[in-house]
């Protein structure tokens, strides 16, 4: 266990179940199918999407991303103030899923934090790294400097960057995992502001959305299947005020302030946008 990469106690047994609906086979292998190529496509746009301008740029990957979601047959639900859409700022997320990464992308298009063995995967480290993904070593503290000067730098530069300070996925019933104070060091030392983001997976009648988590040893392939065969399954992204980042401000008590900011009970509260 290192500062980066802490042992959650969810359980793939214990968290990641579905009490709701189910789809069929057939459906199920169709939404799976739609999704994986859907996901694809959008890997290999990569290199065309970086010779758009910005704002161009960012319409289109929110668009592949909320449809990314949606072809898996999940429903996405956002609230907040959408319209609030800045550069230069840290979100920051409680981590529940694989989704958790293009649900986010979907309303807030962002260079990801992501651990360094990525970067060496076939095809989608290079195509990450062409994204601008930040890559850092969560297994060695050593290297922690270096990370935050990365996310600094980006930050300073006028990118939105994107983290899961828990440092590991949770089932997202109860509060999870504490914010690890790293990333928001970058945002003070940036002068830059925090976006809290709350994320949260529901099943129509049968409360939280369990199918969603991916936590532990689970297999992304039964995660993959578990999520295609839940109908029913709606992703809930809140959109919180910014925080803003001062001097004065410690790293421990940005990162307690955001954490309490996602976690209060106003991050349920009724929609006010919502994409179907």
């Amino acid at each position: 266990m290192s500062a980066w990469l802490p042992a959650p106690s969810c359980t793939p047994r214990e968290c990641a179940r579905h009490l709701g609906a189910v789809r069929g086979p057939l459906p199920a292998l169709a939404l799976l199918t739609a999704g994986c190529a859907l996901t694809v496509l959008g890997v290999l746009c990569v290199p065309v999407a970086l010779c758009l301008a910005r704002s161009a740029r960012d319409r289109a990957i929110r668009r592949w991303a909320y449809a990314v979601v949606r072809s898996f047959g999940v429903r996405v639900q956002v609230t907040g103030d959408v319209e609030d859409r800045r550069a230069g700022e840290l979100v920051v997320a409680n981590h529940v899923s694989w989704l958790d990464i293009p649900l986010v992308a979907a309303v807030l298009p962002a260079r990801m934090v992501a651990k360094s063995e990525i970067r060496r995967w076939p095809l989608l480290g290079a195509v990450a790294a062409l994204g601008g993904t930040l890559f850092i070593d969560r297994d060695r503290l050593r290297a922690l400097p270096h990370a935050v000067g990365a996310l600094t730098r980006a930050l300073t530069a006028g990118s939105r960057v994107a983290v899961f300070p828990q440092g590991s996925t949770w089932c997202g019933r109860g509060a999870g995992g504490p914010f690890r104070p790293a990333a928001f060091q970058a945002a003070i030392d940036a002068g830059a502001p925090v976006r809290p983001v709350r994320i949260r997976y529901r099943a129509d009648g049968a409360g939280s959305g369990g199918a969603a988590a991916f936590v532990g040893d689970d297999p992304l392939a039964a995660s993959l299947w578990r999520v295609v065969t839940a109908a029913g399954l709606t992703a809930e992204i809140r959109l919180l005020p910014p925080l803003p980042a001062g001097s004065e401000q410690g790293r421990r008590e940005l990162a307690r302030a955001a954490q309490s900011a996602v976690d209060s009970d106003s991050a349920n509260l009724p929609a006010v946008s919502v994409h179907h």
